[in-house]
């Protein structure tokens, strides 16, 4: 098959739905038998919330979130995939009228922000997507999280959480750093993979062609599984209890 023929073939394997197998799903199913087993055992059904924050629907961020997911599944864990849309997506305003009035939700509620922050509340950990623009995140997933992580940080504290990023060529690391930092703040455990979560392609449906990237997504989604599974192997999350917060200002 010709690499056209393959982009094609692979790009209707990945948007074809969550429970799709991916190009190369053969080779992932004979490794993932082995820890099945072990990670359906879990008391209770968990899920992971996958926000792609790309515009493109069914473009290459999909496609590595996709393989996650599939993973994901595999191992006895509910994914969701959610998308951003095109739609524009306000920024923080810093009113503070969610703390003012404990919202629990962003004040404005004409965009995605609300209605990803309800799907949160649902899930038992994070994985966030998204083109690289300049070196940096898409600017809208970074409104989103910015605003979702302030005004709804109780939904996201302490579940794990991970970056992925897909560019054509460079700039990848240096958005992978920044999507991470807000987990960091939110005492979110950082899930790790054999490489950073970089995934790379240009035209929609290329990302199928890095096998290395789709092998670093299906790594992470087990490391996720199985922290999940940790977290919750008597049918509650083991989170830490931690002292009061005691922020200070550099200038008073």
């Amino acid at each position: 098959m010709d690499r056209r023929g393959f982009i094609k073939n692979a790009s209707l394997a990945a948007v074809g739905g969550l429970l799709t197998v991916s190009p190369f799903g053969e080779i992932v199913a004979s490794d993932i038998d082995k820890t099945e087993d072990i990670y359906n055992k879990t008391k209770k059904n968990m899920k992971v919330l996958l926000i792609n924050g790309s515009a493109r629907r069914n473009g290459n961020t999909f496609i590595a979130l996709t393989e996650a997911a599939n993973t994901l599944q595999q191992l006895g864990i509910e994914t969701e995939i959610a998308q951003i849309g095109v739609r524009a997506v306000r920024g923080c305003i810093a009113c503070n009228q969610c703390m003012i009035h404990s919202l629990g939700k962003c004040v404005f509620d004409d965009d995605v922000c609300n209605e990803i922050i309800d799907k949160m509340s649902d899930a038992d950990a994070l994985i966030i997507g998204s083109p690289v623009y300049y070196g940096q995140p898409n600017g809208s997933v970074l409104s989103l999280m910015q605003r979702m992580f302030y005004s709804a940080g109780s939904k996201v504290r302490n579940k794990p959480a991970a970056a992925v990023c897909v560019c054509r060529r460079g700039g990848a690391t240096a958005a992978f750093q920044t999507l991470n930092m807000p987990f960091q703040m939110m005492n979110m455990p950082v899930v790790t993979s054999q490489y950073w979560n970089i995934v790379y392609g240009t035209s929609e449906g290329e990302a199928s062609l890095d096998i290395e990237g789709l092998q670093t997504m299906r790594t992470l989604a087990t490391n996720m599984a199985w922290l999940l599974n940790k977290i919750h192997a008597d049918g509650n999350p083991d989170y830490p209890k931690y002292e009061r917060q005691k922020p200070m200002n550099f200038i008073r």
